[in-house]
Formats: structure tokens, sequence, C-alpha cells
């Protein structure tokens, strides 16, 4: 009995997944300890793992090499040689110790070892067969991405707001989370909120994770970060048109980049909450204008950091009222915005028919986009362009085409979406003169930023230059004696209406605000 070899038992298989070979190690163990009591061999140890054998390294199979290199035992009882290894580092060191004979026998239920030259050449044959399946299974995978790609399939799990569809192979728009993306790009693309605020925001309303698990601040960061949501897949740096349904236009996704861009730089110290903090400068000198508290009420005053500056405090309270009176210069009547509303309905009627050539110089763009494309893989597959060549000409193209697909799609409401700008115009200008007269300052003074750029103090008084259309608008209302004299059928009317047809820009041309509510 003394002279009886020692066997370590080993069983390994290569995933932890749920659903998968779950049964694998029980299977092993039971099978290994039944031979070994028919074949009355000795078992001194048992080691289990669950890791793959395609790199040397696994932690459990090194500590039971080293135990035999050091004589706890003489023998291995495995399934099969691939549960050994399936990399050519660890099925050499398996030969090496048979060789200096600190490994005596090997057994299996499956395959028969004897420790001869010939019994060694056979097992080497079987972990060079264990290591040419895993290689060309992952060729098969590698390759099988590839085809993938290039028909514009996801190649892996699917980012959240997509399911991976079992049936078509493919990922699909997930209607539960995908709204949630769409308004965590809306929200950090205005430039008001960061991550921390977009987090709070959008898991407060429901969205959470493939796991059940809220997702946390860099979660949002590589979600706005990733080009899937307009259409594209990005493997290994090179991109690739995709054929799911965009979450996002390129557009909005832009701007998130850039707002992403803007706010990458270090912010300064959390400063007190003025209502009014860096909204104006000084209309002498250009510095910045600052508030700061005495006596019990706010004052506003230059900084004064370029030069010296005359120019007197002045209390919050009486730049509140004037920008009161700024906003009630561009409120428009209920008679002029009955008029708008029907001059904008008239000419979204009649400007369908002037789409069509429009519309078709698109199709014209995005089919020269798509023979470009096929162009530039003959040129590669000719090996007249380089892989690296290829792959950055490929980005514009591609990025090229999303964006012309995207205009192309959403051509249809591009016009509708301008009246509806106009519309919201008209409605916010009927606004003001409640704005101004609310109580809420939060929201007069954004009222004032929608209206006017780089508004000044000087002398005490506010200076608002006004954005077009505001500008028009004021202009008009300034050439009027009374808001009460206007109607619809009034000279002022009829010279705002010649204004805003010589020039489109001037009105129903411009990209206005959204309107406050």
């Amino acid at each position: 009995m003394d002279n009886q070899t020692r066997f370590f038992l080993y069983a390994r298989k290569s995933t932890d997944e749920e659903g998968r070979q779950v049964l694998s190690i029980e299977a092993q163990l039971f099978e290994l300890r039944e031979f070994a009591r028919k074949e009355n061999i000795l078992l001194v140890g048992e080691f289990v793992e669950s890791c793959t054998a395609k790199e040397p390294g696994r932690p459990i199979f090194n500590d039971m090499v080293a135990r035999i290199e050091e004589g706890e035992a003489e023998g291995i009882l495995s399934w099969h040689p691939d549960r050994l290894a399936r990399n050519s580092i660890d099925g050499g060191r398996i030969i090496y110790l048979v060789d200096t004979g600190k490994l005596r026998q090997l057994k299996f239920n499956v395959f028969w070892f004897d420790p001869t030259p010939q019994g060694k050449f056979m097992l080497s044959i079987a972990f060079g067969q264990s290591k040419y399946y895993v290689d060309n299974l992952s060729e098969n995978i590698r390759r099988g991405i590839r085809q993938k790609l290039r028909n514009g399939i996801w190649p892996g799990s699917s980012p959240i707001g997509y399911l991976n569809d079992k049936n078509l192979r493919c990922i699909v728009v997930d209607p539960n989370r995908a709204p949630f993306v769409r308004r965590a790009f809306e929200l950090y693309a205005s430039g008001d909120y960061p991550f921390y605020e977009i987090r709070k925001i959008i898991n407060e309303a429901g969205l959470v994770g493939k796991s059940g698990r809220l997702l946390s601040v860099s979660d949002y960061q590589h979600m706005l970060k990733n080009r899937a949501y307009y259409g594209l897949i990005v493997h290994k740096g090179e991109l690739y048109e995709g054929k799911h349904e965009p979450l996002v236009a390129k557009q909005l996704f832009d701007q998130v980049q850039e707002v992403m861009k803007k706010r990458s730089k270090a912010k300064t110290s959390t400063l007190k909450p003025y209502l009014y903090r860096g909204l104006f400068s000084c209309g002498a000198c250009g510095c910045t204008i600052t508030t700061e508290t005495q006596k019990g009420h706010n004052y506003l005053r230059c900084t004064k950091r370029k030069a010296l500056c005359s120019q007197p405090y002045v209390r919050e309270e009486i730049i509140t009222s004037q920008i009161q009176a700024e906003i009630k210069k561009v409120a428009l009547p209920s008679a002029w915005a009955n008029w708008l509303v029907t001059e904008v309905e008239k000419e979204r009627t009649g400007i369908a028919q002037a789409e069509a050539a429009s519309h078709q110089k698109l199709k014209d763009k995005l089919r020269m986009s798509s023979e470009k494309l096929d162009l530039l893989l003959d040129a590669l597959l000719s090996k007249a362009l380089s892989q690296e060549e290829y792959v950055a000409k490929k980005s514009n193209l591609v990025n090229e085409k999303i964006e012309l697909q995207q205009q192309l799609s959403a051509f249809g409401a591009k016009q509708n979406n301008r009246f509806e700008l106009m519309l919201a115009f008209i409605r916010s200008a009927n606004q003001a003169t409640e704005i101004a007269s609310g109580e809420n300052l939060e929201t007069t003074r954004d009222f004032l930023k929608t209206i006017g750029s780089n508004p000044t103090i000087a002398a005490r008084t506010l200076s608002v230059p006004f954005k077009n259309p505001w500008q028009i608008l004021a202009k008009y209302k300034m050439a009027s004696r009374s808001d009460t004299t206007l109607h619809p059928n009034s000279s002022n009317l009829a010279v705002l209406r010649r204004e805003r047809d010589s020039n489109s820009r001037t009105l129903a041309g411009w990209r206005f605000s959204k309107p406050l509510h």
C-alpha cells in the first residue's frame, strides 16, 4: 500500500455562466470517483476549476502542478487531456513532469496513456488536437463576427435601449428602455445637466440595467459616447453601417459630444447662487458684473478686473424691474399672434410642392455614397489601398452615408419642424407679458436669456441687444403707438408681413428657442 501511486483528481469546465455546462463539474466528479473506485486508484486530493484552458495561468491548475513538483502526488486523474490543457505551455508542463519522473501516471475515462515514448507521443497529439480545436473555434467565431459586421448586424450583447432578438439574430429597440436613452441624450445636449443630474433624473424615472441594477455615472458617460445609438457599429476602430434602428439622430449625438467636450475642463468651486451671477457685463469696461450682499440687499457691480472703472453699484431689484420692462417690449398682442398663426398655416400648406427637387437631390447623394463605399472595398481587395487607408476613408464615408440617410428620413418633417418652431416663437412671445409680471424671477431671467444676448449694465441702466426675431418684433412694437390699437388689418402688420416675406430669415426661417411654459 505504501508503494501505491497517489493521484490528484482534476475537473474543469470552461465557463461560470448559468445554463451552460451546469452539470459538467458534477458529472465529471461522479464519473471520476466511480472510475477511481473500480480501478482502486488512491486519491489524495481533488482540484475543481471553472476557467478556460485556452491560455496559461489557471490558479488551481498551477497549484496542483506545484504540489506534484513537491512530491505530494505522482498521478493525475481527469476526464480527458483537454481538461488539463488547451494551450502549448500547460501541455508542455505536463509532458515535462512525465519526462522527469515526477508524474508517473495519467489516467483518463476516455483516453489511454502509458508513460512510454509512444504514450507521450499520443498525449502530445491529444494536447495538440485540443489546442487546434480552440484555435479553430476562435477563428470561426471571428469569421462569423466579421460577416455580421459586413451585414450590419450587432455582433454581441446589445447596448442598453436595445434587445438581442434570437429569432431575427440582430438587435431591436427595447420599448421599455429606449425612451429613457433618448431622454438622456436630449437632457445632456441642452447643456443644463451634468452627468450626475442625468443619472438622478433618468434613474428616478425608472431606467435600470439588464441585471436590474441602477445605472452609474460612468454608465451614462459610456452610453452618451456610444455611436450605436445613431446607427453605427464600431469594432476594433473600424466603423460599420448598422442595420438596427437608430435611437437618436446624428445631429443630436454630435451636440452631446460638443457639450461633453466643453464640460471636460475642470470646474471652479461652488459659488453662492445669486440670481444674476455671470449674466451681465459692464457697459463701460467689459468686465463681468458680480453680485454681493450689503445690509440685507443684493447689489450688482463691476468686478474692475481689467482697469479702474467708475461705474456705480445698482440694487438687484432695480435691474429686475428693467428686465421686466425689456421683456414687455417683445410681448406679442393677441391680434398679432392670431394673424401670424394664420400666415404660418398658409405658408405651411403651400410649400409641400417645392420639396420634391431637394428630396431627389438627397437620394442621389445617398446613392453616390453607397457607390463610393463599394469602390473603396474593391480598392482594398485589389490591394490598391492598405488596410489603414481603407479604415480611414471608410469612416468618413460611413458617417456621411448615415447623415444622408437621417436627413432623408427626416426630410418630410423638416419643413413642418420649421413651422412648429415659428408657432413656438409666437406662443412664447404671447406669454411675455405674463412672464414679466410673474413672481418667478428665475423664469424672468431665463426668458431674458432667450430673447437677448450679451446684456450690459452701465450707469445703473440695463441694455439688452435683442436676438432675431425678437429684435424685429421689438422694432415694430416700438413703431406702434399702443398695443391696444393693433389689429390684423393695421398698417403695422402689413409692413411686418412685407418684412417677413422679403427675408425668410426674419421670422419663419429663424431657429427659435423652445417656448417657456
